[in-house]
């Protein structure tokens, strides 16, 4: 007969340094040019995360391009002209254009895009999954972004992520002589920090988490 010792669990501290990168995001809506570091340096520290970033079935639907200078004001001059169509009032434009103002003041945007062709020949190949694809290139999106951003503020560089798509794609396509099978997803505007972040609440976590055992 064997005979089997259960030992008590032993507490030890979980590592957090993870959970502190994690916390040093957040939406940075005061931009401002005033970084020191090389261009070529945020487009591979982006890259980088990306690609590090996972997707379905190793998919890599994710692109992105990266604007500087008077391409990163082109576009915020394209989402301010766009707009003025859609804003009631001349107030409300005000007010909406000191927002794309804020954008514009940064250093450079990110635009974010998702590969419809790899996802429609993904649909194809696994008709099975067919109708998640479309799903799991968003989730692919939202890590990848989540990703470049945490990226940016451990290096002191201040992000936000807008989402002017669908209104600005066809403007942003032609402007910015982008693929059409490259979907918009949203726009990262970043710079140095000018302001800080904002307050940010958290839900009760009894009403957002459940445990069981």
């Amino acid at each position: 007969m064997f005979e089997y010792q259960i030992s008590e669990k032993v507490e030890f501290i979980l590592n957090n340094e993870l959970l502190d990168l994690l916390n040093q995001r957040r939406s940075i809506y005061a931009p401002g040019k005033n970084l020191t570091v090389d261009d070529d340096a945020i487009v591979k520290l982006a890259e980088d995360a990306i690609q590090a970033s996972p997707t379905a079935f190793n998919s890599q639907t994710v692109r992105a391009v990266f604007l500087f200078g008077d391409k990163h004001d082109q576009l915020w001059d394209i989402v301010a002209k766009r707009l003025k169509s859609e804003v009631p009032t001349e107030a409300a434009y005000e007010n909406t254009l000191r927002k794309i103002n804020s954008f514009k003041a940064g250093y450079g945007t990110i635009l974010y895009l998702t590969d419809m062709a790899v996802v429609h020949q993904l649909e194809n190949d696994f008709p099975l999954y067919a109708d998640n694809f479309a799903t799991w290139a968003e989730q692919g999106q939202g890590i990848a972004q989540n990703n470049v951003w945490v990226s940016l503020a451990n290096n002191k560089i201040g992000a936000s992520l807008q989402h002017y798509n669908p209104i600005i794609d066809e403007l942003v396509a032609d402007a910015f002589d982008l693929p059409s099978n490259w979907m918009l997803r949203a726009q990262m505007p970043f710079g140095s920090i000018e302001g800080p972040a904002g307050e940010k609440d958290y839900m009760d976590r009894n009403q957002q988490f459940k445990v069981l055992k």
